[in-house]
């Protein structure tokens, strides 16, 4: 816009306040009034009031009305006209210090930035090469991009505090899987030593009885080995006097023959029998047992696991389970005082009782009841298909030790992780019938060891057909052990395993049986 467009032609100055006349020109509203002021003052009553640029002439005195475009375009250039000369001043400075950035074509600052071609050009280029795209001002994309980075180091930011809380939690899994690692492995070096001093313990003894066993048969043969020898010497000393007799004169020899006599020789037992079958069976099938298990069992379990190990994810791996039999088990303190002093409370967790099962007794009492489930309240934590009931305690470490009477010989006894499953069907959901579980099997007719749906009969001296059953349990977690025992401290069974989360004691109660936890 042409600056002399918006210019009074009185005071040749910018217009304040224009107002248009009716010849059409446009004076500041002062200006103009002054003029006519002056020619009022000046004439007759019938004065005739001009136009100062064309001499128009109107009467009356006409109205001023405010020509209210030229009022905003006068602004506007007053507005802008401040602004070029701050903006000339600031370039100047921003030129002299280097920080202005010039077009290359032209020389003149980048004042807008072209969002169609993405790059910052000049005035003169905005209007030749841009002139329908669309542009904006540097300063306005410049603050548009400050705040979408603004965002984006928000978000860096959020990433970065996922990446340390990430690194920190897989540090700890680290330092937990370390500590996880060497356990398992000093548990099974400790488990190769223990075995190893058994064996060699009881090689010993075996060898020392079967010494012994030795000495006593040779030394009572050899003892009648002397005899037979000494007896045949006697004899050969008889048959060398019958041979003197016979060159002696008739009279002599007649009166010496009276004299020779046969002596009387028993029977003498010449076999020498080894009467040690019988008292080694038992440790011959021990050893059976060991070797089966250490040249054919260990070795697929080893295989097994070595193979997992390379085929399987981590997520998979399951702690592995060595059945050793009961003789190689490191022996515990017997008897009431040995096993005291680890004894606990226990007591029955009504979340979890199915709804077959009625507890009583401080819930230290669960029995199966013949007349039908009865009203529970819905738990996530209960067994909704299976006849069980897990204690409210857990261990996590140490030795404990507890004892239950099951009314007649119809229950599963053991311990299991927290997650068995309890809403499922089927027998995989019972305890000891999978990975997560272990437990002793008592029914009328023998007692079974279960883990992982895997079943070894038991041969203890549990007096099935006395009722209640006592049954003594004890838990060491470091060591890996889960044995049972028999009312007089005999141990029944011990499981083997590498434990690797909580245990809970737990119990599957068959229809009509009910099972007590023995107070401390």
């Amino acid at each position: 816009m042409e600056e002399h467009s918006l210019t009074c032609t009185i005071c040749l100055d910018r217009f304040t306040c224009p107002v248009t006349i009716p010849c059409g020109h446009t004076f500041c509203q002062e200006c103009i009034s002054k003029h006519w002021d002056q020619m009022e003052r000046g004439g007759s009553p019938n004065t005739l009031f001009n136009c100062p640029v064309c001499k128009m002439t109107f009467s009356p005195r006409p109205t001023l009305n405010r020509n209210v475009s030229l009022s905003v375009l006068s602004e506007v250039a007053a507005s802008s006209a401040a602004e070029r000369v701050a903006g000339a001043a600031c370039r100047i400075d921003r030129v002299e210090d280097g920080s202005e950035e010039l077009c290359g074509r032209h020389q003149k600052p980048l004042l807008f930035y072209c969002r169609s071609d993405r790059v910052c050009v000049c005035c003169v280029c905005s209007v030749k090469e841009c002139k329908d795209h669309d542009k904006v001002l540097v300063e306005e994309e410049r603050s548009d991009r400050e705040e979408t980075l603004k965002k984006k180091g928000t978000e860096i930011g959020k990433c970065m505090e996922d990446a340390e809380k990430n690194i920190l939690v897989l540090s700890e899994n680290i330092t937990d899987a370390k500590v996880s690692l060497q356990q398992t492995s000093q548990w099974v070096s400790t488990k190769f030593s223990q075995l190893l001093k058994v064996l060699a313990e009881k090689q010993e003894v075996t060898q020392n009885f079967l010494d012994q066993q030795q000495a006593s048969t040779v030394s009572q043969a050899e003892v009648r080995l002397s005899n037979l020898q000494e007896k045949l010497q006697q004899l050969g000393e008889l048959q060398e006097q019958i041979s003197s007799l016979c060159a002696l004169p008739n009279c002599q020899f007649i009166q010496d023959s009276r004299l020779v006599e046969v002596p009387q020789m028993g029977s003498v037992p010449v076999d020498v029998s080894v009467n040690l079958q019988e008292k080694l069976n038992p440790v011959t099938d021990v050893l059976s047992r060991i070797s089966k298990l250490v040249c054919e069992d260990l070795d697929k379990a080893v295989n097994a696991a070595v193979s997992h190990s390379k085929e399987g994810s981590p997520q998979d791996k399951r702690p592995m389970l060595a059945v050793v039999p009961s003789p190689a088990t490191p022996p515990y303190p017997t008897g009431k005082e040995g096993l005291t002093q680890y004894r606990c409370s226990l007591t029955f967790d009504h979340r979890t009782a199915n709804a077959h099962l009625m507890l009583s007794q401080n819930n230290q009492r669960a029995e199966h009841l013949t007349t039908g489930p009865h009203p529970v309240p819905p738990e996530a934590a209960r067994f909704d298909h299976t006849w069980q009931v897990l204690c409210l305690e857990n261990f996590t470490h140490g030795r404990h030790y507890w004892e239950l009477e099951v009314s007649k010989p119809w229950a599963y006894v053991g311990v299991t992780y927290p997650d068995i499953p309890r809403k499922e069907k089927g027998r995989t959901s019972m305890l000891g019938m999978n990975e997560l579980s272990w437990s002793l099997q008592l029914n009328e007719r023998q007692l079974t060891a279960w883990h992982g749906s895997h079943g070894e009969t038991v041969t203890g001296e549990l007096q099935l057909n006395k009722q209640p059953l006592r049954i003594g349990i004890l838990l060491d977690y470091e060591e890996g052990t889960l044995a049972y025992y028999a009312e007089n401290q005999v141990r029944l069974h011990t499981f083997h395993c590498i434990f690797a989360h909580e245990l809970y004691p737990a119990c599957w109660i068959g229809e009509g049986v009910s099972v007590t936890l023995c107070p401390v």
